[in-house]
């Protein structure tokens, strides 16, 4: 597993609050914030608004709406253990994007989940918000982030390694890859 080069600001300390404004590639700017109980709503019209296979790769999962219960757990998260940004349409301030982490109890291990709405896709906002939960995870003192992946899930795989990450076959499943990625660059702080 190789580094992950992340140019991490001198300030990013924990328990900081991590709303910010990001820009792609592409040059679109958005505003990012953590979730809260009450983006429940918000949050079902965004995964309504992702693309089925998307859907699929996010869950790992056939389901085609989520389920209360779901998305309860994903908007009351503990900020410590697990963490929930938001991406939110600079034109109308509606989710467009989605990136969760849920640590180990020790913190060295966190897995991630990205999702991006079918309207705003190929525009790197899926790379940004990587690279955000990431610097939020070295932050924290996590010192290997996952990302455990359908196999056929190439563009997010494809994202992953072009980071740094690496990928190999989930054990004991062959339809997953797990791909890993090394915070504990010291060229980070």
């Amino acid at each position: 597993m190789f580094p992950l080069q992340l140019d991490c600001p001198k300030d990013a300390a924990p328990r900081q609050d991590w709303s910010a404004h990001l820009t792609t590639r592409t040059g679109f700017t958005f505003a990012v914030r953590r979730v809260e109980p009450d983006d429940e709503a918000a949050l079902a019209q965004f995964f309504a608004r992702v693309d089925p296979d998307d859907l699929r790769f996010r869950f790992l999962s056939s389901a085609v709406k989520l389920t209360p219960a779901q998305l309860a757990s994903m908007t009351r998260v503990d900020h410590v253990l697990s963490e929930h940004f938001l991406a939110l349409d600079p034109a109308d301030g509606r989710i467009i994007a989605s990136a969760m982490l849920g640590a180990d109890s020790a913190q060295k291990t966190a897995e991630v989940a990205i999702a991006v709405d079918g309207d705003h896709r190929a525009q790197g906002i899926g790379w940004v918000m990587l690279k955000h939960a990431a610097r939020f995870a070295k932050a924290h003192g996590i010192s290997t982030l996952q990302s455990i992946e359908n196999r056929d899930n190439h563009a997010a795989i494809d994202l992953e390694r072009e980071m740094g990450f690496t990928a190999k076959p989930y054990p004991d499943d062959p339809t997953l890859m797990l791909v890993e990625a090394d915070l504990t660059c010291a060229t980070c702080f």
